[in-house]
């Protein structure tokens, strides 16, 4: 099977809104995701990073980059202000070229983010 670009989607939460918390739970989320999907840094492409509008003390891509990521092109963005909300929550969405098909993907949701996506295989 030749190459192909797929997405792949974490989230996790903190427990508090501090640069270290953040940083801690985005080196985690990342982490499991490599391992789990046997991620290399060559395969990635991209990576976008939400948070919840209650994170402000830092931005997650600072995070990625600590991680070793800085040569990746990173974006942080905020999201939605949703009523009922997972609150203090860090989403990513990972571009990635891999030979797998969607199937071999394992999407990982890590903290109080786990409920997101029940319906998701782990």
């Amino acid at each position: 099977m030749s190459r192909v670009v797929r997405a792949l989607r974490g989230a996790t939460t903190v427990d508090a809104d501090t640069p270290e918390q953040i940083e801690e739970r985005i080196a985690a989320l990342l982490r499991r995701m490599f391992e789990r999907n046997d991620i290399r840094h060559d395969d990635l492409i991209s990576i976008i990073f939400t948070a919840t509008p209650d994170i402000n003390s830092a931005f997650p891509a600072a995070a990625a980059r600590a991680f070793g990521l800085g040569d990746v092109p990173l974006l942080c963005a905020q999201e939605l202000d949703i009523h009922g909300g997972e609150p203090r929550c860090l989403r990513v969405l990972i571009h990635l070229n891999t030979e797998r098909g969607r199937e071999g993907l394992h999407h990982i949701y890590l903290e109080g983010a786990k409920g997101l996506r029940d319906d998701l295989p782990e």
